[in-house]
């Protein structure tokens, strides 16, 4: 680049002093020339007709005409005065009107001088209008980069009441150009140019703030979007690779005698072919001399859990411990039964360690760590605590993962001198766009078969008017030996909206269901962990016909005589959210059933949710309408969301250059993962002059 220090604060550029400086710094982060060049447009208004005033309608559509002033006129009004200005082409005369900036307005625009207008017209007792319309002379229109098809960027409100309109914005980025004389350093190779056919960086970013034609507009945006992808494939995949040959791993030499036990003698079942392909990618990780750093994804009852059992007993068989550790206390109790019951013919000990275990359970639990006894410990964020110490943990899985901070996280790698493997697993689908990006540095593993015997759920849709007949079904479901959730999404009840909450919800099942001849349990966020272990084990042992709850028994609750689930005001909950209650049933070898009560009238959006969890069962098409729904940062909560915050790539319409660019990206550091051919400085330039690291923090998804 030329004649232009690209890193200089943008208070260097004529026009834009310390205060507008620091604002577009704290509204958008631009704080460098550079930070101004990669501010792309939003949208832009395509002005390559002028219109003639003769030729106006009365559509409300923005135009763009030629002419000049030929008077002003300051009309008094009830608040304050309006501008108006009589504005003639050669065929008509029209009106300019603002109704404030007027005084700026008439001291500096010309009578009888040539301008270009632009805006919305406006048709009112036989005239037509422009109320503060786009205006600029058109010798300076004409000098200018700016074309018929006008760029319009991001704005905030504070933005404008400072002046900083999309004008100034224009003039800002013609400067760097003119400054630059349009010579940009050259990203990206020329075999990846040649091979997507794509135009050079300069005339992309050009185009992009000042494009040509149409065509050249949609070159622009194919380039850049795939350099933004490209870049942030090579620093995942890098990192990946990075991770493997710097951070050793311990070697589990053996499958041994626990493993091959479980296998011929415990299995309660055949593992699926997606189970045995996941466990044989984890042994071969094992027995690498890398630390493993994989994802597994697993939809709702897959099992993941004894994938990861199995995992646990080839670290046993290898003398090293393990641990799992789940988001709530109820998932943990959850886990840790289960894989009591998995080993109960083992010799292995399986402990429980909670935010609820008592001072003395603690105390034994610490020393049966540190001396080695305890084999494998289950528990939730009390594991991370600093008193909690092993003699030799090999094994972390962490189950639910995104519930955990990447902080909390690293705590479990620095539990021994080597980090330990790790297994981070979600029963919430994520779409392929989205792993690429959020866990593009991770090895990921699928499991999508469900365990034999396992039915669909059948799913259905009733309104609120339909309650008398999903109550019949109730009965029918109880008299036939089955349980009930009904799931509510607020505690109590809310003043704006108009939905049944939990409380209210109680009362109306505990009427219709009256007892001694049914039994009905209580759970939510609210209540004490014990109360709600006490409540849960109720319905476990089938002490009670139905739970009513909140969301809390969303994740990791198993109860496999539940037949239906009913989950009152389905309109208010998410894609994701619906799916994960749904998986709730299901448990069990028998038909089970997902009712989604909503009131009458629903939204679009609301309509597709309910439509799409009453069409389909499969969790990975059901999020890829989720995520096209609400966007990527809603999907993934909003701390995950930041890192998603692409210039001008959009993941969810832009998946399929997504996978090209991820391809691109795989193949280049297959052959050169230094970046070190002549062929690729391009790559490494740019690439080393984005990277920044962050030691170990790097390394951890």
């Amino acid at each position: 680049m030329t004649n232009i220090n690209f890193n200089k604060r943008i208070n260097s550029l004529k026009g834009i002093g310390e205060n507008r400086a620091n604002l577009l710094q704290r509204e958008f982060g631009i704080e460098t020339i550079e930070h101004l060049l990669y501010f792309f447009p939003r949208r832009y208004i395509d002005r390559t007709k002028f219109y003639k005033i003769c030729d106006l309608v009365s559509n409300s559509s923005e135009v763009q005409l030629v002419g000049k002033i030929t008077g002003f006129r300051e009309i008094t009004q009830s608040r304050g005065k309006r501008l108006l200005a009589i504005f003639e082409d050669d065929t008509g005369v029209m009106e300019l009107i603002w109704f404030r900036g007027y005084k700026w307005i008439r001291e500096n625009l010309s009578l009888n001088t040539t301008y270009i207008v632009f805006g919305k017209i406006n048709f009112f007792k036989g005239v037509y209008s422009i109320i503060h319309p786009e205006i600029e002379l058109k010798s300076e229109f004409d000098k200018g980069l700016r074309t018929t098809i006008q760029p319009i960027y991001p704005s905030t409100e504070k933005l404008i009441k400072s002046g900083v309109s999309n004008k100034v914005i224009c003039k800002l980025i013609e400067q760097i150009f003119f400054s630059c004389k349009g010579e940009f350093y050259e990203s990206l190779s020329k075999t990846i140019i040649n091979q997507f056919e794509m135009i050079g960086i300069n005339e992309a970013l050009l185009n992009i703030h000042f494009p040509r034609n149409q065509k050249l507009l949609s070159k622009s945006q194919f380039r850049l979007k795939f350099e933004e992808l490209f870049f942030f494939q090579i620093q995942l995949i890098e990192k990946n690779l990075v991770r493997k040959s710097k951070i050793k791993g311990f070697i589990f030499k053996s499958v041994g005698d626990n493993f091959n036990f479980f296998y011929k003698n415990c299995l309660p079942f055949d593992l699926t072919n997606d189970q045995k392909l996941v466990i044989k990618q984890i042994r071969s990780d094992f027995a690498s001399n890398a630390q493993m750093n994989r994802l597994l994804q697993g939809d709702v009852g897959s099992g993941k859990t004894i994938v990861a059992f199995m995992s646990m007993l080839i670290a046993t068989d290898n003398n090293f411990q393990a641990t799992l550790m789940a988001p709530t206390e109820i998932l943990a109790i959850q886990h840790y039964n289960s894989l009591k019951n998995l080993s109960k013919d083992l010799k292995i000990n399986v402990v429980l360690l909670t935010g609820s275990s008592t001072k003395s359970e603690r105390k034994f639990i610490h020393q049966n760590l540190e001396n080695g006894t305890t084999h494998i410990l289950v528990g939730t964020h009390a594991i991370l605590e600093d008193r909690v110490k092993f003699k030799n943990l090999g094994l972390a899985i962490i189950d639910e993962q995104h519930r955990f901070g990447v902080a909390q996280r690293s705590k479990l790698w620095h539990k021994n001198n080597l980090p330990p493997h790790v297994l981070v697993m979600t029963a919430t689908p994520i779409p392929r766009t989205l792993a690429m990006s959020l866990y593009g540095d991770l090895d990921i593993s699928l499991i999508k078969e469900l365990p034999p015997g396992r039915k669909t759920i059948k799913t259905v849709h009733r309104l609120d008017k339909n309650r008398l007949s999903v109550f019949r079904f109730i009965r029918e479901e109880i008299n036939n030996g089955k349980q009930i959730y009904i799931v509510y999404p607020l505690i109590k009840e809310s003043q704006k909206l108009d939905f049944k909450d939990l409380m209210d919800g109680y009362e109306s099942i505990s009427r219709e269901f009256q007892m001694p001849d049914y039994q009905i349990s209580i759970m939510h966020g609210q209540m004490k962990s014990s109360d709600k272990e006490y409540e849960m084990e109720r319905f476990a042992k089938g002490e009670t016909n139905i739970m009513v709850a909140t969301t809390v028994i969303e994740v990791g609750v198993n109860v496999p005589n539940a037949s239906v689930m009913i989950i009152e005001s389905a309109e208010r909950f998410g894609l994701s959210q619906l799916h994960q209650l749904r998986g709730r049933v299901g448990r069990g070898n028998d038909q089970s059933y997902c009712i989604l009560m909503t009131k009458d009238n629903l939204s679009g959006d609301s309509k597709k949710r309910i439509n799409t969890m009453v069409d389909s069962s499969d969790g990975f098409q059901i999020a890829e309408v989720d995520l096209k729904l609400r966007g990527p940062g809603d999907v993934m909560g909003t701390q995950q969301s930041g890192i998603l915050n692409f210039k001008i790539a959009n993941i969810v319409y832009d998946n399929d250059l997504l996978f090209k660019a991820r391809e691109s990206a795989k193949d280049i550091l297959a052959i050169d993962p230094n970046l070190e051919l002549e062929e690729n400085y391009n790559i490494k330039k740019t690439y080393m002059g984005m990277k920044k690291r962050i030691g170990i923090w790097n390394y951890i998804s």
